[in-house]
């Protein structure tokens, strides 16, 4: 079970009581500065608008690839290791609306993660350092540290240490790179 906090409604789905979650100029706000940093080339601008405007936690040299579409209600719940690269068009959620509850969950993406393209992840979810994500996979639960995960469902594909025996002669990733160590 992912790690979210779950708030029961009354009447109508949850979705309806949105502003009662949220303030209304607070979505505008941050519904503008995601809109601006999905289409900007600059990886600086991008981090620094996160950081500034929405109070994401975003460590340094980390890339957010074209197209990355952002908690527009709670981005404050994100944060993003270093060197980690967002693949383009992933969405990361930090909040569900449902029928008769909405959830707010957490995410934390470690360091050096890399996120294929046209990934989902969900809220409360911990992905560790050093994972990989596989292109259109729906993250619904934690990913080991080290891990490769992909799927919908999301399964574990090669653990750290499979990975480590698969890439040991690899020139990049392998053993006898000091940069993979």
């Amino acid at each position: 079970m992912r790690n979210t906090v779950r708030y029961p409604v009354e009447g109508a789905n949850s979705l309806w009581h949105v502003y009662k979650t949220v303030p209304f100029w607070k979505v505008v706000k941050n519904f503008i500065v995601i809109q601006m940093a999905r289409y900007t080339p600059f990886l600086a601008m991008k981090n620094w608008l996160y950081r500034t405007f929405l109070k994401m936690k975003v460590g340094n040299e980390t890339s957010f690839a074209l197209m990355v579409m952002l908690d527009v209600m709670f981005p404050e719940k994100i944060s993003v290791g270093r060197n980690t690269v967002i693949g383009y068009n992933t969405t990361i959620l930090a909040h569900e609306y449902l029928i008769k509850e909405y959830r707010l969950g957490e995410v934390i993406i470690g360091d050096e993660v890399m996120i294929g393209a046209n990934s989902t992840i969900l809220p409360g979810v911990k992905i560790g350092d050093g994972a990989f994500v596989s292109a259109g996979t729906v993250v619904h639960k934690d990913v080991p540290a080290g891990a490769f995960v992909g799927g919908n469902p999301m399964r574990v594909v090669y653990t750290k240490e499979e990975l480590a025996e698969r890439w040991a002669d690899d020139p990049i990733y392998g053993k006898d790179n000091p940069a993979a160590q």
